[in-house]
């Protein structure tokens, strides 16, 4: 080599260089996915042989997999089989794209992170969504570029009908750079592209009222807005996301955790590994054992020890093991040739603005093929209102070509082509007042067959013809208007949603210490019932109409059905309550757990619910004994003021006929393993307690229809830890089943086992020293049962009532006849043989409640007994 042909470089200069160019490459042709379609290089690559060259669409026979390896890596990909096929596979697999775009058929596989089988053994084609990226390709929506070896073309992003950068999301680390995008749901996420075109203007909260953030493939919980609400505005963020977790009691007095779902990319082996882990070095102590009962749905039960606390065992395992784990969002994409962090709105307009682009394509494409049909239709009809002379020029020409030489120099007036029913347009064929033939039209006249020169072809040509003229104007119009572009699209995306579009998997819930949750929960009407083995509900009021007095009820919670009464359930606790409000609940051990209504899981009239020990930290063999509804108060800035030193007071009333009164305030600072509320004696349970303003009258009310009214002045205000003051003496075999607060517009609803009720003024009981027997107020005998439930009613009110055999009754308390303390009331519901009401609720009716519609009516009869009163 001569010294001529020598050139001299820095080493830095070239190395620099040439990484320079090597990182662009791995940037815009490997790791990152593109704005507009979603896909990275290596997957459009892969779904376009799978269109393109293998025909792979739904109902189509899967190919092997090799065989679409083998073509994609032979024309477009040169990378080798280990890099094209992992790609492939991750395509195939539910847990991993929210949207699967390719139909595996083998093992491709699982959650747990285990291995697919060779390419050898599986097999592929598309499924619906795959061939969604590729539709109107033929049609010249996208730009082609040569292939690696120039040997063909490839397209250099896809049509994509659905908008998958944020549907399927996409995880990729460059040079320098990384992009990890969450999955969102194809519904919402439609909805929201709408909402873009809709307003143009619209903020990222209006985004968020449609798409309301990350739906990953694995079914898990979303915890907290802040991270959805960073990533929404820049691009970036962190969302946290939590497996779930369900507790159950066993016959042996244990508890066992069942775990029901896992974060999403979280494998089920590696976090059993690690719970043996903490167990063998004794950081988690309550554990006794641990099995996986898997399949395809997740199903891990950890059985603690006896006295393990298991809410406390289930915060042990968010904290220290991936079942709460975090999901960093990076939004960066490849966006007009170079990477860019997208914001959600960015990516909405990245993916309308290539939609656009395409509709537009598309009418050009397709306008141009009217055209062409229009053109040579035009020469058929001219052709054939000249028949004759164009025969006697075929027949006399020599050959084809003298034929078309002679066709070509034919010519007539533009107008005699207008009397024979063409539309003359802006074309090659109109030569100043003249029409002359094109080659294209001449050759279609020299194709036409014997069988069209006859009337009924005729026809059906014109008719053609003018169809094909209304669609090049309707395909001008389209390109003439953006407003039609854009509902083209929208039409679109609309019928895939229509026709794909899944329910939600990952329920997004507010973290704890989040602010203003309720400015993002509706406050509605709920009936919150706790079942006698502790399961918890809240339930819509919506779901319970009206019906009339002495009804038969509809179907309210399922209950256990036994032989043995220990195993039966009933509900012991129903409250009418909005979503906004707190519940106290009080427990036989004297402590109280504070929960807001919202946090209380929802579910249908007739669905068990939820066991409270999910709900609240409770201690071991602590049930819940009362509750109490707080409504939620806040001031004019807002805050949140229902515990405030004004607020009243708790006055609790236990089974013995104790009564204490403690302020409300004294409850603020509760905590998640409950406070001390009260102290109670060995054998005495808390029957009810209510909230006072410190100056009300009360009434209490005992199982063999005795009341005691006093003034609660009577009880001064004591602290949390106190057993408090007698306030009615029961008698023998009697105890206390109730406590109303006394009121000059509402009456007193007493109402027997038997489902006997009345109202009563409570101007008919006069006032009383605490700590008496009571008077009667209700004569209770074999036809009405004993008393077991009295509250204060209004005449607005309504009534639930809960039997012993779960069934519900909404009665109104104007359809109860007020009477007095002698007599015994009328039928307020039918009873099953062998059933007893169990609890009565008031509830506060609905602005919407239906009036009666479809329920069963019953007048019910009275019954009427006089009696003398107690005594004092």
């Amino acid at each position: 080599m001569s010294e001529e042909q020598i050139k001299w470089i820095n080493v830095a200069d070239e190395m620099s260089k040439s990484f320079l160019d090597y990182s662009m490459s791995v940037i815009i042709s490997r790791a990152l996915p593109d704005a507009r379609d979603g896909l990275k290089p290596s997957q459009r690559r892969l779904l376009y042989a799978m269109h393109h060259d293998l025909s792979l669409t739904q109902g189509k026979p899967h190919l092997k997999c090799a065989r679409i390896v083998g073509e994609t890596m032979g024309k477009y990909h040169p990378h080798g089989d280990g890099a094209i096929y992992p790609t492939l596979v991750n395509m195939a697999q539910p847990w991993t794209l929210r949207e699967p775009l390719v139909d595996g058929q083998g093992n491709f596989g699982s959650v747990e992170g285990d291995a697919p089988a060779a390419m050898r053994y599986t097999e592929a084609r598309m499924t619906p969504m795959g061939s969604a990226m590729l539709t109107d390709i033929e049609k010249e929506t996208v730009d082609h570029q040569v292939t690696y070896d120039e040997n063909s073309v490839e397209p250099v992003v896809l049509p994509a009908s659905i908008p998958n950068l944020l549907v399927n999301g996409g995880t990729g680390i460059a040079v320098g750079m990384a992009t990890n995008i969450p999955s969102h749901n194809l519904g919402e996420v439609i909805d929201g592209v709408c909402a873009r075109i809709d307003d143009p203007t619209i903020s990222v909260e209006g985004i968020k009222e449609f798409i309301k953030g990350p739906d990953f493939a694995s079914a898990c919980e979303i915890r907290g807005y802040k991270g959805i609400d960073s990533y929404f505005r820049t691009g970036r963020g962190s969302v946290k996301i939590r497996g779930t977790m369900e507790v159950e009691e066993n016959a042996s007095g244990t508890a066992t955790i069942t775990i029901r779902q896992v974060p999403h990319g979280v494998n089920r082996a590696t976090l059993q590994q690690r719970i043996a882990e903490l167990v063998r070095e004794k950081v988690l102590t309550e554990i006794s054992g641990m099995r996986d009962l898997s399949d395809e749905e997740t199903r891990i039960e950890i059985t603690l020890k006896r006295e393990a606390r298991p809410q406390v065992v289930v915060n042990q395992l968010y904290k220290l093991t991936a079942m709460e784990t975090s999901f960093g969002v990076n939004m960066l994409a490849i966006h007009e040739r170079r990477p860019k962090q997208m914001s959600v709105i960015d990516c909405l307009d990245a993916f309308i603005d290539h939609r656009r682009e395409v509709v537009i394509r598309r009418t050009r494409f397709l306008l141009k093929k009217a055209e062409d049909r229009a053109e040579n239709l035009e020469a058929f009809l001219l052709a054939l209102g000249h028949l004759d002379d164009f025969i006697k020029i075929i027949r006399e020409s020599k050959n084809r070509d003298e034929a078309r030489v002679k066709l070509k120099a034919y010519d007539f007036s533009v107008a005699t082509a207008e009397r024979l029913g063409v539309l003359i347009r802006d074309q090659p064929s109109i030569k100043g007042d003249r029409y002359v033939f094109t080659d294209r039209q001449v050759n279609a006249i020299l194709e036409l067959r014997l069988y069209q020169l006859t009337a009924m072809e005729q026809d059906k040509i014109k008719g053609e013809y003018d169809g094909i003229i209304e669609e090049i104007k309707d395909l001008m119009d389209i390109l003439a208007k953006e407003s039609r572009v854009l509902a083209i699209i929208k039409e679109e995306l609309l019928a895939i949603k229509e026709k794909y579009a899944t329910a939600r998997r990952c329920p997004i819930l507010p973290d704890e210490g989040e602010i203003a949750i309720e400015d993002l929960i509706a406050n509605d009407g709920m009936i919150v019932t706790l079942s006698h083995r502790g399961y918890v509900k809240r339930t819509p009021a919506s779901e319970y109409r009206v019906q009339a007095r002495g009804g038969k009820g509809v179907r309210g919670m399922e209950t256990r059905n036994s032989k043995d009464e220990d195993e039966k359930d009933f509900v012991e606790q129903m409250f009418s309550v909005q979503a906004h409000d707190y519940l106290m609940f009080f427990t036989n051990t004297g402590r109280v757990y504070v929960e807001r209504v919202y946090g209380i899981p929802e579910a249908s009239r007739a669905a068990k619910g939820r066991s409270i020990k999910n709900v609240l930290n409770l201690q071991a063999d602590e049930n819940i004994a009362a509750m109490l509804r707080l409504e939620r108060v806040t001031d004019e800035d807002g805050n949140d003021i229902t515990f405030r030193e004004d607020a009243g007071y708790v006055l609790f009333a236990t089974r013995s006929g104790k009564v204490k009164k403690t302020p409300l305030n004294d409850f603020r600072n509760y905590r998640k393993d409950g406070i001390i509320a009260i102290r109670l004696e060995e054998d005495n349970v808390l029957i009810d307690v209510r909230l006072t303003s410190g100056k009300d009258e009360a009434i209490l009310v005992t199982r063999k229809g005795l009341s005691l009214r006093f003034p609660e002045e009577q009880s001064r205000s004591m602290g949390r830890a106190t057993a408090g003051v007698a306030g009615i003496k029961p008698g023998e075999g009697d105890y206390v089943v109730g406590l109303a607060i006394v009121s000059e517009d509402s009456t007193l609803l007493v109402a027997s086992e038997n489902g006997i009720g009345k109202r009563t003024p409570f101007g008919d009981y006069r006032t009383q020293t605490r700590g008496g027997k009571g008077i009667i107020t209700m004569k209770v005998g074999e036809k009405t049962g004993e008393v077991v439930r009295a509250v204060s009613v209004q005449e607005s009110d309504e009534l639930m009532l809960m039997t012993s055999g779960g069934q519900s009754i909404r009665i109104r308390v104007s359809e109860v006849r007020e009477a007095g303390r002698n007599t015994m009331g009328v039928k307020l519901l039918s009873l099953k043989e062998g059933e007893k009401l169990q609890d009565i609720a008031r509830v506060i009716p609905d602005a919407e409640d239906d009036s009666d519609e479809g329920s069963e009516s019953s007048e019910g009869e009275e019954v009427s007994e006089t009696s003398e009163e107690a005594g004092d």
